[in-house]
Protein backbone atom coordinates (compact mmCIF):
# COMPACT_ATOMS: atom_id res chain seq x y z
CA UNK A 1 0.00 0.00 0.00
CA UNK A 2 1.88 3.07 -1.64
CA UNK A 3 0.99 6.43 0.46
CA UNK A 4 0.79 9.31 -1.23
CA UNK A 5 1.83 12.82 -0.04
CA UNK A 6 0.66 15.96 -1.25
CA UNK A 7 3.53 18.15 -1.13
CA UNK A 8 4.10 21.95 -1.41
CA UNK A 9 1.63 23.45 -3.98
CA UNK A 10 -0.79 20.23 -3.36
CA UNK A 11 -1.43 21.14 0.02
CA UNK A 12 -5.03 22.75 0.28
CA UNK A 13 -5.01 24.11 3.88
CA UNK A 14 -5.03 28.07 5.27
CA UNK A 15 -2.91 27.04 8.51
CA UNK A 16 -0.56 24.45 9.08
CA UNK A 17 1.54 22.46 12.11
CA UNK A 18 5.08 22.97 10.96
CA UNK A 19 8.03 20.95 11.78
CA UNK A 20 11.34 21.55 9.83
CA UNK A 21 13.78 19.86 9.01
CA UNK A 22 15.83 19.33 12.55
CA UNK A 23 12.64 18.32 14.06
CA UNK A 24 11.52 21.09 15.82
CA UNK A 25 8.24 22.82 15.80
CA UNK A 26 7.25 25.91 14.44
CA UNK A 27 4.49 26.55 15.36
CA UNK A 28 1.44 26.87 13.47
CA UNK A 29 2.32 28.78 10.17
CA UNK A 30 0.15 30.35 7.37
CA UNK A 31 0.85 27.75 4.34
CA UNK A 32 2.51 30.80 2.29
CA UNK A 33 4.95 31.26 4.92
CA UNK A 34 5.49 27.48 5.19
CA UNK A 35 6.30 27.40 1.65
CA UNK A 36 8.80 29.99 1.49
CA UNK A 37 10.67 28.55 4.27
CA UNK A 38 10.50 25.61 2.48
CA UNK A 39 11.98 27.13 -0.51
CA UNK A 40 14.66 29.17 1.23
CA UNK A 41 16.06 25.83 2.57
CA UNK A 42 16.00 24.42 -1.12
CA UNK A 43 13.64 21.82 0.29
CA UNK A 44 10.03 20.31 -0.19
CA UNK A 45 6.59 21.19 2.50
CA UNK A 46 5.24 18.17 3.10
CA UNK A 47 2.02 17.22 4.34
CA UNK A 48 2.43 13.98 7.33
CA UNK A 49 -0.86 13.70 8.84
CA UNK A 50 -3.42 15.56 7.08
CA UNK A 51 -6.14 14.40 9.58
CA UNK A 52 -4.71 16.27 12.65
CA UNK A 53 -6.21 19.61 13.16
CA UNK A 54 -4.32 21.84 12.15
CA UNK A 55 -2.71 19.72 9.18
CA UNK A 56 0.72 18.73 10.13
CA UNK A 57 3.43 19.57 7.73
CA UNK A 58 7.16 18.69 7.81
CA UNK A 59 10.38 20.38 5.71
CA UNK A 60 12.12 17.78 4.04
CA UNK A 61 13.47 16.85 0.76
CA UNK A 62 10.41 14.17 -0.35
CA UNK A 63 12.68 11.99 -2.22
CA UNK A 64 14.78 11.43 0.62
CA UNK A 65 11.76 11.37 2.95
CA UNK A 66 9.63 9.04 0.98
CA UNK A 67 12.55 6.46 0.57
CA UNK A 68 13.43 6.25 4.37
CA UNK A 69 9.58 5.58 5.10
CA UNK A 70 9.72 2.86 2.25
CA UNK A 71 13.14 1.48 3.77
CA UNK A 72 11.32 1.07 7.39
CA UNK A 73 8.54 -0.55 5.86
CA UNK A 74 10.13 -2.92 4.03
CA UNK A 75 12.25 -3.52 7.63
CA UNK A 76 8.70 -4.30 9.47
CA UNK A 77 7.45 -6.34 6.20
CA UNK A 78 10.33 -9.04 6.55
CA UNK A 79 8.90 -12.46 7.33
CA UNK A 80 10.32 -14.13 9.96
CA UNK A 81 12.42 -17.17 8.98
CA UNK A 82 12.72 -20.51 10.41
CA UNK A 83 16.25 -21.31 10.93
CA UNK A 84 17.78 -24.83 12.55
CA UNK A 85 20.39 -25.77 14.82
CA UNK A 86 21.40 -29.41 14.97
CA UNK A 87 23.20 -31.19 18.14
CA UNK A 88 24.01 -34.55 19.09
CA UNK A 89 23.77 -35.77 22.95
CA UNK A 90 27.69 -35.87 22.57
CA UNK A 91 28.05 -32.30 21.84
CA UNK A 92 30.96 -30.78 23.29
CA UNK A 93 30.56 -28.00 25.62
CA UNK A 94 32.66 -25.29 23.43
CA UNK A 95 30.54 -26.52 20.70
CA UNK A 96 27.66 -25.81 22.31
CA UNK A 97 28.48 -22.42 23.26
CA UNK A 98 28.74 -22.23 19.85
CA UNK A 99 26.25 -23.03 18.43
CA UNK A 100 24.06 -21.14 21.23
CA UNK A 101 26.07 -17.88 19.94
CA UNK A 102 24.33 -18.81 16.57
CA UNK A 103 21.06 -19.18 17.89
CA UNK A 104 20.77 -15.79 19.63
CA UNK A 105 21.92 -14.49 16.39
CA UNK A 106 19.44 -15.48 14.56
CA UNK A 107 16.89 -15.02 17.29
CA UNK A 108 17.87 -11.24 17.37
CA UNK A 109 17.50 -10.41 13.85
CA UNK A 110 13.42 -11.94 14.40
CA UNK A 111 14.09 -15.42 13.04
CA UNK A 112 12.39 -18.87 14.37
CA UNK A 113 14.80 -21.43 15.84
CA UNK A 114 14.02 -25.29 15.60
CA UNK A 115 16.80 -26.93 17.46
CA UNK A 116 16.94 -30.36 16.80
CA UNK A 117 19.23 -33.02 18.78
CA UNK A 118 20.03 -35.94 16.63
CA UNK A 119 20.36 -39.37 18.10
CA UNK A 120 23.02 -41.89 16.43
CA UNK A 121 22.19 -45.52 16.32
CA UNK A 122 21.69 -47.24 20.41
CA UNK A 123 21.81 -42.97 21.55
CA UNK A 124 17.85 -43.02 21.56
CA UNK A 125 17.94 -45.02 24.57
CA UNK A 126 18.93 -41.84 26.29
CA UNK A 127 16.67 -39.13 25.37
CA UNK A 128 16.97 -38.01 29.14
CA UNK A 129 19.99 -36.42 27.48
CA UNK A 130 18.51 -34.92 24.75
CA UNK A 131 15.92 -33.04 27.22
CA UNK A 132 18.23 -31.44 29.57
CA UNK A 133 20.86 -30.49 26.16
CA UNK A 134 17.06 -28.83 24.93
CA UNK A 135 16.46 -27.24 28.55
CA UNK A 136 19.80 -26.10 28.87
CA UNK A 137 19.34 -23.84 25.22
CA UNK A 138 15.81 -22.81 26.33
CA UNK A 139 17.52 -21.26 29.48
CA UNK A 140 20.07 -19.78 28.03
CA UNK A 141 17.72 -17.68 25.33
CA UNK A 142 15.07 -17.07 27.29
CA UNK A 143 15.91 -13.12 27.99
CA UNK A 144 15.40 -13.37 23.82
CA UNK A 145 13.42 -16.09 23.06
CA UNK A 146 9.92 -17.77 24.13
CA UNK A 147 9.39 -21.76 23.86
CA UNK A 148 7.00 -21.58 21.18
CA UNK A 149 7.08 -25.47 20.72
CA UNK A 150 8.64 -27.73 24.01
CA UNK A 151 10.59 -30.51 22.68
CA UNK A 152 8.90 -33.29 20.71
CA UNK A 153 10.41 -36.87 19.85
CA UNK A 154 10.30 -36.85 15.79
CA UNK A 155 11.65 -40.40 14.78
CA UNK A 156 15.17 -40.45 15.69
CA UNK A 157 15.35 -36.63 16.53
CA UNK A 158 14.33 -34.54 19.32
CA UNK A 159 12.57 -30.90 18.09
CA UNK A 160 12.16 -27.38 20.30
CA UNK A 161 11.06 -24.21 18.12
CA UNK A 162 12.27 -20.69 19.78
CA UNK A 163 10.27 -17.65 18.82
CA UNK A 164 11.84 -14.29 19.13
CA UNK A 165 10.28 -11.98 21.85
CA UNK A 166 8.62 -9.18 20.53
CA UNK A 167 10.61 -6.00 21.30
CA UNK A 168 8.38 -2.64 21.26
CA UNK A 169 10.65 0.09 20.00
CA UNK A 170 14.58 -1.59 20.24
CA UNK A 171 16.93 0.88 21.21
CA UNK A 172 14.43 3.37 22.17
CA UNK A 173 13.88 1.19 25.18
CA UNK A 174 17.26 2.27 26.94
CA UNK A 175 15.90 6.06 26.31
CA UNK A 176 12.80 5.59 27.95
CA UNK A 177 14.46 3.74 30.80
CA UNK A 178 16.60 6.70 31.65
CA UNK A 179 14.05 9.27 30.40
CA UNK A 180 11.93 7.43 33.75
CA UNK A 181 14.77 7.09 35.95
CA UNK A 182 15.50 11.23 35.71
CA UNK A 183 11.51 11.97 36.57
CA UNK A 184 11.28 9.50 39.60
Amino acid sequence: MKRQFRINEQIRVREVLLIDADGRNLGVTPLDRALELARERGLDLVEVAPEANPVVCKIVDYGKYRYQLEKREKKQKRPSRLKEVKFTIQTGEHDFQTKLSRIREFLEAGDKVRVTIFFKGRQIIHMGKGQELLARVAEATQDIAKVDQYPTPKGRTLQMLLTPLSRKGGRNEEKDAQVRGQTV
